[in-house]
């Protein structure tokens, strides 16, 4: 089962917002960093010269997604591009959609707005 953690590596810091500068500038988004998968092993793997896959837990407003990139380093730039490798499974881990922050207020800014809320839970997603 993968490890994921909230508090990015120091080390890691760097790529992390290179990932997701690339990932926002892709999609348009404006996404936020909530998690990293496998920190252990991306700092492990950080140093190989043909870079690394670098899998991050990214939300924005009640979307969250688990995306990769690929990161590898020339001299001091940073340069990121998406996976040649499919991964088996995309989805972010249960536990951590919505992030704990996501979940604060959410419900009564809902009831605000509509006379009633629906939420359906499945495996962790609402």
């Amino acid at each position: 089962m993968p490890e994921v953690v909230e508090e990015i590596p120091v080390e890691l810091r760097p790529e992390v917002e290179a990932a997701l500068a690339f990932i926002n500038a892709e999609r348009g988004g404006d996404f936020r960093v909530t998690g990293i998968v496998d920190p252990d092993d991306a700092l492990k793997r950080r140093g190989a010269a043909q870079g690394f896959d670098l899998s991050l837990v990214l939300c924005q407003g009640d979307l969250c997604l688990k995306e990769r990139v690929h990161v590898s380093r020339d001299g001091r730039d940073i340069r990121c591009t998406l996976p040649t490798a499919t991964a088996s499974s995309d989805d972010p881990p249960a536990h951590l959609d919505p992030p704990v922050g996501t979940r604060v207020g959410w419900l009564a800014e809902q009831l605000e707005r509509h006379a009633f809320v629906v939420l359906l839970f499945y495996r962790g997603f609402w």
